[in-house]
């Protein structure tokens, strides 16, 4: 007699095993996402920083990690002390780009990243943001003898924007049908871009105005450089770290705000961008605008 092959019920049962079989990928990606317990567990935490973000995150003369955004990010760490009861926590420095590190930070390699970041909406949908640390223009750099006062004198020229920035496309928004042509360059960071404008290259290199700067201010001829132009955009700048972890956000929000109502951070403000800083001890000269001293009154994270 044949043997009866009865249909597989894909009922209740069905249901709690593929469940069950889901559970350890649950728990395996909560796991990844709680950074202080991987703190906890590891003793020590992963910043991400950047080599020539003057002023935030760069290389002293030591070639160690300097800046504002570096400081903010140490006092979070004496807060995760406390947090986790750890008389001690590793600081570990990973070197970030504009083009790597959001994948830097969402695959685990970096825990918070420590540079010049700004907070855009669309990138919360990967990645998680702090209050705005700083806001400011976006700009253009040129030579001072350039002739260039607008983005309409861009057309026919060169212009460097730094990979994995926004630059770029800001300027073709700004544009509004005016047919702007230009030969778009890609520098690697900040100061291969600028070099690209120091050395003829390119004629205009379009950025934070911030951050253009703090370029010109460590060049060999700083009277060499302006910057110029309307501004394509007031942005902002956050610290950045993985989504999806609501006690890692709490920490950094609270911190971070509490900096801002204390006047902490209006001082360390004014350590990095009004005084000399190493290695040359330049003073990039950049008075507190309003823009960022509404963001200290007013802590936000929601992005642009």
């Amino acid at each position: 007699m044949p043997k009866l092959r009865l249909p597989i019920p894909f009922g209740a049962a069905a249901l709690a095993v593929a469940f069950a079989a889901l559970l350890p990928h649950v728990a395996a990606q909560a796991q990844e996402n709680d950074t202080l317990a991987k703190i906890k567990a590891s003793g020590a935490i992963t910043f991400g920083y950047r080599e020539s973000s003057f002023g935030f995150s760069y290389l002293d003369g030591n070639l160690k990690p300097v800046g504002y955004s570096i400081e903010i990010c140490n006092r979070i760490v004496e807060a995760v002390k406390g947090e986790l009861k750890l008389p001690a926590i590793e600081i570990k420095y990973q070197a970030v780009t504009s083009a790597n590190r959001i994948p830097l930070v969402q695959n685990g390699t970096v825990d918070i990243e420590c540079g010049s970041t700004t907070n855009l909406v669309e990138r919360q949908k990967q990645v998680a943001f702090s209050p705005d640390i700083f806001r400011y223009n976006v700009r253009m750099l040129v030579k001072a003898d350039s002739g260039i006062k607008s983005i309409a004198d861009l057309q026919g020229k060169t212009v460097v924007t730094t990979t994995g920035t926004t630059s770029f496309r800001l300027l073709r928004e700004a544009d509004k049908g005016r047919s702007l042509e230009v030969n778009n360059l890609g520098g690697k960071d900040h100061s291969d871009s600028f070099l690209l404008v120091e050395s003829g290259r390119a004629q205009a290199f379009v950025l934070d105005d911030i951050l253009l700067a703090g370029q010109i201010a460590n060049a060999r001829n700083p009277k060499d450089f302006i910057i110029t132009g309307e501004s394509l955009r007031t942005e902002n700048q956050s610290l950045m770290f993985r989504k999806d972890d609501p006690a890692f956000k709490a920490l950094v929000d609270r911190v971070v705000s509490g900096m801002m109502k204390s006047g902490e951070m209006e001082k360390l403000y004014n350590k990095w961008f009004m005084s000399p800083i190493p290695p040359k001890g330049i003073n990039i000269n950049y008075p507190l605008n309003a823009e960022t001293k509404e963001a200290f009154a007013n802590p936000s994270s929601k992005g642009i």
